[in-house]
């Protein structure tokens, strides 16, 4: 991944992205080519500095019974924005602005490892539902539903878990801009509903009042 310094993303920004409730591609090289498929995961400890990401396929996906050649990648990515340069406060002081795109995105590389195994993927649906039932009212649990379906869903997948070597992660978001530029993105994304893009704009500019002496 090209990463600028100033683009580069810090751990706790690594963090986030690792355990923000979301969905991300798995990008595996086999001997029938690559092959990529979009699936929730959830971060958990494993050996290594990194921890795994665990997740699940169908089992009529040809995903996990191709082995993997070398390592396996999964992309995960971040809130996301179109920047209009009308934002910037540069714009009425010299007219050199573009638009650009914000966004923050992890290529997490890794260890393909399978398990066939209905218990492991018993506990990791409960956690992986847990995690985005948590908000909810009423949230749904994996016993709520009758027990022999259950087991004939679970039949039908397989758990997939990628053991992490190494993650190759950037946050643009603004960092090269002013601190008053900052404030317009911020402004901006607001007032069309990306709330979540903003926040992240503010959590990479946490001294942008300096910026602006």
């Amino acid at each position: 991944m090209f990463i600028p310094a100033h683009f580069a993303a810090r751990p706790e920004a690594i963090h986030d992205l690792l355990v923000r409730p979301a969905a991300a591609n798995l990008v595996t090289m086999t001997s029938q080519g690559m092959i990529a498929t979009l699936l929730p995961f959830i971060h958990g400890p494993s050996i290594g500095e990194h921890g795994a990401l665990h997740g699940h396929l169908a089992r009529n996906n040809p995903q996990w019974s191709e082995p993997a050649i070398g390592e396996s990648l999964v992309i995960i990515q971040g809130a996301d924005a179109y920047v209009s340069p009308s934002w910037y406060a540069s714009k009425a002081e010299h007219g050199r602005v573009v638009p650009t795109w914000n966004y923050s995105t992890a290529h997490v590389y890794g260890t393909l490892v399978i398990h066939d195994d209905p218990v492991w993927l018993g506990n990791h649906v409960r956690r992986l539902s847990g995690l985005h039932e948590a908000g909810f009212e009423k949230p749904w649990s994996v016993d709520d539903a009758p027990e022999r379906y259950i087991a004939g869903q679970l039949r039908a997948t397989v758990g997939i878990e990628l053991l992490i070597t190494r993650i190759e992660a950037k946050t643009k978001l603004s960092q090269n801009r002013s601190g008053a530029d900052v404030d317009g993105v911020v402004a901006g994304l607001r007032a069309r509903g990306q709330a979540e893009c903003a926040a992240d704009v503010e959590r990479a500019n946490p001294n942008r009042d300096a910026c602006r002496g």
